[in-house]
């Protein structure tokens, strides 16, 4: 009896040889003939799963990169200012799988800036990102402290560290190092809460002197 092939994990197997090949030779390099070759798999068996264009294959290959980001399991800290640089630091590619796998996804989305099939999937990727920080630097400032206005830039500085750390990781042989992403976050987010932080008290003190 023939033995039964998943086809989910053999989907799997040619994204991971899609990831492979984009690692080593750039996303421009990808035919089937080549991940034909690093899978293992005939090409007419990654036809028979994903039919007889490679672009079916590349799109599967974006949907499994951000399934997996969205999948992994932080350990976040009760504290919700510590919660921000655990997510900062959780999404910075520090092992060797993620470094791959980010270098992959940072020439995905140079290819989506003129690609309309990829680029909303990683628009939404970005925009889930950017929403986390904002909700959870909500939640770490005073409340009253900060302006709609002040807010969207602080957010958008906090979410540059991330896309500093996955664009300079992506140009790397070498993954980041933990304690380095962390130690850069946690001086970035305190740098956050304590600029407003003491805002707040200049305009509690201003108002107070003024009653008297």
């Amino acid at each position: 009896m023939p033995k039964r092939v998943d086809p989910d994990l053999r989907r799997e197997q040619v994204a991971d040889a899609v990831i492979d090949e984009i690692d080593a030779h750039g996303i421009r390099s990808v035919t089937l003939a080549r991940i034909a070759a690093r899978s293992g798999l005939a090409v007419g068996s990654i036809r028979h799963y994903f039919g007889d264009t490679l672009g079916e294959v590349m799109r599967f290959t974006l949907s499994t990169l951000v399934r997996r980001a969205v999948n992994r399991n932080p350990k976040l800290s009760s504290d919700p200012a510590t919660r921000i640089t655990d997510v900062i630091t959780f999404v910075a590619p520090t092992n060797e799988q993620e470094r791959k796998e980010n270098a992959a996804l940072v020439e995905y989305r140079v290819m989506a800036r003129t690609d309309p099939a990829l680029a909303a999937e990683v628009a939404a990727t970005s925009s889930a990102t950017t929403e986390a920080i904002r909700s959870l630097l909500l939640e770490a400032l005073p409340s009253g402290s900060i302006d709609e206005e002040v807010l969207n830039r602080e957010v958008l500085y906090l979410h540059s560290l991330i896309e500093g750390f996955s664009f300079s990781a992506g140009l790397s042989t070498e993954p980041l190092r933990e304690e380095d992403v962390r130690s850069v976050a946690e001086a970035a987010v305190q740098r956050v809460l304590r600029s407003h932080s003491q805002a707040r008290e200049e305009r509690g003190s201003g108002t107070r002197e003024a009653g008297l």
